[in-house]
């Protein structure tokens, strides 16, 4: 019990922290549309699930491109130095989610928080699997935390789904209206 209550003190507001990290300026984008086959990577740059083969192999090394661009993407959403239009824009349709961006924008303690992807395993052309920590000042606040990254548009990005765990954490358990 006395396990359970320390959590909750903790992992509230170190993710409200978080969360403001992620929603610092205010901006606007265009929207976007959920991912489909068409809108998977082209053939010579779809990432594989692995392989063994040597780094010369074009699926291992779109699979390491997905991974570079999946982190970058990651950590710029978390990162307390990143505008709100580049949040929006690699946030699965994240222009549905511009009014809560909007809504946090300007916390004092977001500048604190970050995120740190730790592993990412890319499981088919348009979703992948992150491993990351929620950080504050560079110290783990939310550790071991596993989201989905979306191919959409071109681009990998945070899965709407992942962002709407994070709020529902914020929010005692009720996730907001838009993800419903």
């Amino acid at each position: 019990m006395r396990f359970h209550l320390l959590a909750r003190r903790i992992a509230g507001p170190a993710l409200g922290l978080a969360l403001a990290a992620a929603m610092t300026a205010c901006s606007s984008s265009s929207p976007t549309t959920a991912a489909s086959p068409s809108s998977a990577p082209p053939a010579s740059s779809t990432p594989a699930a692995g392989g063994t083969a040597g780094a010369s192999s074009p699926g291992q090394a779109a699979s390491g491109d997905a991974k570079a661009q999946i982190t970058t993407n990651w950590e710029a959403f978390f990162s307390g130095k990143t505008s709100a239009a580049k949040k929006i824009s690699v946030l699965q349709n994240g222009q549905k989610f511009a009014s809560v961006i909007n809504a946090q924008a300007g916390s004092g303690i977001a500048t604190s928080a970050a995120a740190k992807v730790s592993s990412v395993v890319v499981n088919s052309p348009a979703k992948a699997t992150v491993h990351y920590d929620i950080t504050l000042n560079g110290t783990p606040a939310l550790a071991n935390q596993t989201g989905t990254a979306v191919y959409e548009d071109g681009t990998w990005k945070v899965g709407d789904v992942s962002f709407c765990q994070l709020l529902k954490l914020e929010n005692g358990g009720t996730p907001p209206s838009v993800c419903k």
